[in-house]
């Protein structure tokens, strides 16, 4: 697709990028059949190929509008276009920037400015965002339904073993992931111990950046970026073999650490080394799976029809797929067909909140897919996907990792 940059463009780091993902684009729509937004609502704008025109148009000078940031917002960033593009266009990397311009040239009202600044630091400040829920755990039984459906109960975290391997690996603790679930790490850190690996987190880190990057705020992401760098670096320089990711959308963030900061000269190598050292907790433990088998071998699971769900984050943004259902096979459970699979829950970070309508129908057909097979139990790889979805069905959603911790534990 060619395209001639605005003169106060020209020669940038985000020129130079935008225009060449957008000579990539063939314009072919292949996009078009694997779109959420697009199935949904039928408007080309609001599908990879149209948003594309529309972040080519401003690049080129066009004044934006309050349609182009909405047709640019309805986007889920779930990048399923990359995963079938022939041409291999780097959608996600064009529309960070596309959205970035168009939001420096058009005004948001107050409100909406408010709401994503609300969101942006409730979220991501754990002592803020655990406040809250605890206060709306609170008084869950006074609030309507569909509000105490968001709200989910408290939970015991159970045991994290104490550090005791050679071999030892950080986690990412998260922002509202400890307060949500707090058993998804700690279960991570048994299924570690168990295969002689210690887990533990660095103090110092905090929130992977992802909420305020993808909220347009990429100061904030970037600022997010370098303390979680400088926290972990001392702990790579001290043999720390990899930082695991329980929640793939941070794992995204985080492996894009070095692409973000490349222009940064302090960083830019650190960043790099992070971004190479971090791996999906479902990377690590396929590394470690003849090791992993016999430890499940003989054992009944509790649960052993399940239905597994895909983050957009791990198989689109992370290219990672068929990992996690292989290890749960070899832990002996059942998992049922899927269909659609590479389609987007609508949890998509804030964009449940923010986009609420276009969310619901996407989790609605979501959950029709995942319960058709009629399972017991719902898992995911993503603390966002697995609130979502758990919001709309009885069944219980469970981080896969949590499941896997079930069937090595001791047959009774």
């Amino acid at each position: 697709m060619q395209t001639e940059l605005a003169a106060s463009l020209r020669g940038t780091p985000d020129g130079e990028t935008a225009e060449h993902i957008l000579r990539s684009c063939v314009h072919c729509g292949f996009c078009l059949a694997t779109c959420p937004t697009y199935q949904i609502l039928g408007n080309e704008l609001d599908s990879p190929r149209g948003r594309i025109y529309l972040i080519k148009q401003v690049l080129e000078g066009a004044t934006p509008t309050s349609k182009t940031q909405l047709h640019l917002d309805r986007c889920l960033s779930c990048r399923n276009c990359e995963t079938t593009c022939p041409s291999g266009v780097e959608y996600g990397k064009l529309l960070d920037i596309g959205r970035q311009l168009v939001d420096q040239k058009v005004t948001r009202s107050p409100l909406a400015t408010a709401a994503r600044t609300a969101l942006k630091t409730s979220l991501a400040t754990p002592w803020l965002f655990n406040g809250a829920l605890k206060l709306g755990r609170a008084v869950r039984g006074t609030l309507p339904e569909f509000v105490a459906a968001r709200i989910p109960r408290a939970e015991n975290a159970g045991i994290w073993p104490a550090p005791r391997h050679a071999r030892r690996m950080l986690v990412l603790a998260g922002c509202v992931q400890p307060g949500l679930k707090p058993n998804i790490n700690a279960a991570a850190a048994r299924v570690l111990d168990r295969l002689g690996i210690s887990l533990s987190a660095a103090d110092e880190a905090g929130c992977c950046g992802a909420l305020a990057h993808h909220l347009n705020d990429r100061d904030d992401g970037l600022a997010a970026a370098r303390r979680n760098v400088d926290a972990w670096i001392p702990y790579l320089d001290a043999g720390v073999e990899a930082i695991a990711m329980t929640a793939s959308g941070c794992g995204a963030m985080v492996k894009d650490y070095g692409w973000l900061l490349r222009h940064d000269a302090a960083y830019a190598a650190k960043a790099a080394r992070v971004a190479a050292a971090t791996r999906d907790i479902s990377e690590i433990l396929v590394a470690e799976r003849d090791a992993l088998k016999p430890l499940t071998a003989h054992r009944s699971p509790l649960t052993q029809k399940i239905a597994y769900h895909p983050p957009c984050t791990l198989q689109h943004g992370q290219t990672l797929s068929g990992g996690v259902e292989a290890l749960l096979t070899d832990a002996g459970f059942e998992l049922t067909q899927v269909a659609e699979p590479h389609l987007c829950c609508g949890s998509a970070g804030t964009y449940s909140i923010l986009q609420p309508e276009i969310s619901g129908q996407l989790k609605a057909r979501k959950l029709g897919h995942l319960t058709a097979g009629a399972p017991e139990r719902i898992v995911t790889a993503n603390i966002g996907c697995l609130a979502h979805l758990q919001s709309g069905t009885s069944l219980p959603v469970l981080h896969w990792v949590e499941l896997l911790d079930e069937a090595l534990q001791p047959s009774m």
